[in-house]
């Protein structure tokens, strides 16, 4: 019986992912209507009532508002099959029915409080709070390549960008430090790249290596270039990560008091 509800939890998610996976839209916008309103005769004791003009006012109906999915004011391409199949498989990897705990959201709870002004005294985008629940959210400790600590920093660029990293002391692990040596890395990745999809790209994949493809394919759009799985998919797990986390229940999370209090503005 699990299984079953599962399965069935999960293609009912698959859908309403699949209708959320460029934008959604507000309650759609009413029919124009027309107000008529009558005014009532003026009374005089000398001149004779006299009925005023009826006026015709007319109500503009609400405009639908779309909003579409981004990260950094970088939205997705629409009507694109591939980018859209790729969006949905993110979202999937995020979504409840995958992981099963509200530890990404316990997380973003602790340390976007932390995070976020240091990134906004950077002068860098809000939506890179997002990347340490990519990084680490789920899994913390160190990868096989030796990169560790909240922002998944190589040894070698954390102490080039002010942090101790010796057998006593690995500041990796020190949100604040970690997150100020990172704000320093992606402001200088910016100066290079100038978007903020490719200074992501090029935070997971490494600056050089991103020049590389970008001169060899003649392509500076991260959405239409042939990447590694993982630099591929890098983009559009920031975009998921961001989705879950401003909009729990819809991709199967409960409505914990610690997510109404995170998303409350």
């Amino acid at each position: 019986m699990i299984k079953k509800h599962v399965v069935t939890w999960s293609v009912i998610l698959t859908l309403l992912i699949v209708a959320t996976v460029f934008a959604y839209q507000l309650p759609p916008a009413e029919k124009s209507v027309v107000k008529v309103v009558n005014r009532t005769p003026v009374k005089s004791p000398q001149i004779e009532e006299v009925p005023q003009a009826i006026k015709v006012v007319k109500v503009e109906a609400p405009k639908t508002k779309k909003v579409l999915m981004n990260f950094a004011k970088v939205t997705l391409p629409q009507g694109d099959k591939k980018a859209a199949a790729k969006m949905i498989k993110a979202l999937n990897t995020f979504s409840y029915a995958r992981v099963q705990t509200h530890r990404l959201h316990r997380k973003a709870a602790e340390w976007f409080p932390i995070i976020e002004p240091i990134l906004k005294s950077y002068g860098i985008p809000e939506d890179f709070k997002y990347m340490p629940l990519v990084e680490s959210g789920l899994q913390g400790g160190e990868s096989p390549k030796g990169a560790a600590g909240f922002w998944q920093f190589m040894p070698g660029t954390a102490r080039s960008y002010g942090l101790k990293v010796n057998d006593k002391v690995d500041e990796r692990n020190n949100l604040r430090k970690s997150t100020i040596a990172a704000c320093k890395y992606i402001k200088e990745l910016h100066g290079i790249f100038g978007n903020w999809a490719l200074v992501a790209a090029a935070y997971n994949v490494g600056d050089g290596h991103m020049r590389k493809q970008m001169d060899r394919q003649n392509q500076s759009n991260y959405f239409k270039m042939k990447l590694n799985r993982e630099t591929g998919a890098y983009v559009y797990k920031l975009i998921s990560m961001k989705q879950i986390i401003k909009n729990p229940v819809r991709y199967g999370y409960s409505a914990r008091k610690e997510l109404l209090a995170l998303n409350k503005e």
